[in-house]
């Protein structure tokens, strides 16, 4: 079995819904520009980072895809950085090394003693893997830099605050854990049945990747806040 091809028209037809969406936003009078911006991101960077990953594979250079990685891993940090009150470059650096250290580590990890691939730098796995690392450990950092923030504003100590911080982090990563298999099916898993592979090996390859992006935010998260209790140690604050 093999996944139908979709055509332009039957693709247009998925984004008829989002105009629907836009009637809500225009309706209770909320900024409709961020959807629509949104939106036409989503489909143009998708489109680019299409037509880049076909050439990566055929090429199947190392450096390029260390390139690209460098590159996700830079807007990883500042889209983590973006909803935070402290946007200096400093700030910036903690949450790059967080995700660097956290993602880095598993998806070694992953590539070369889980799935054994030869060569382990083989950019069709290597991207794809870091991009869910990497896309669900930043939010974890954003959530765990505001919860941080927000103790130290109401006279929590440290200790308090970085566990606090660490534990709201995690309740995204522990709740798709309970949820994956009873309340929804993993894109990637489903992605996989729909192509033919069955079921109990689909079911494998969710497991590692879960458990990745679990590791990966917990690992980038405790990174992140030593790093922000340290320098409020050294600053005194």
């Amino acid at each position: 079995m093999s996944l139908p091809e979709i055509g332009v028209w039957e693709l247009s037809l998925t984004l008829i819904p989002v105009l629907f969406v836009g009637m809500i936003f225009w309706q209770w009078k909320l900024p409709l520009k961020d959807l629509i911006v949104a939106t036409l991101r989503m489909v143009v960077q998708l489109l680019l980072i299409g037509f880049l990953l076909v050439y990566l594979f055929k090429q199947d250079d190392w450096w390029l895809g260390l390139v690209l990685m460098g590159f996700m891993l830079i807007i990883s940090g500042w889209i983590a950085m973006r909803p935070l009150l402290n946007k200096t470059r400093q700030h910036f650096t903690q949450l790059s090394i967080s995700l660097l250290l956290g993602c880095g580590f598993i998806l070694i990890l992953i590539l070369v003693a889980v799935l054994k691939l030869e060569p382990w730098y083989q950019p069709r796995y290597v991207i794809p893997l870091a991009g869910m690392l990497l896309a669900n450990t930043m939010n974890g950092l954003s959530l765990a830099g505001e919860r941080f923030q927000s103790e130290l504003e109401q006279k929590k100590t440290l200790l308090d605050a970085r566990n606090a911080a660490f534990n709201t982090a995690m309740i995204p990563q522990i709740n798709s854990l309970l949820a994956v298999g009873l309340v929804a099916l993993p894109g990637m898993m489903t992605g996989q049945i729909l192509s033919g592979v069955s079921p109990l090996i689909a079911v494998r390859y969710q497991i590692i990747i879960m458990a990745a992006i679990l590791c990966s935010a917990a690992f980038s998260v405790a990174v992140y806040l030593v790093m922000r209790v340290k320098e409020m140690v050294a600053t005194n604050r």
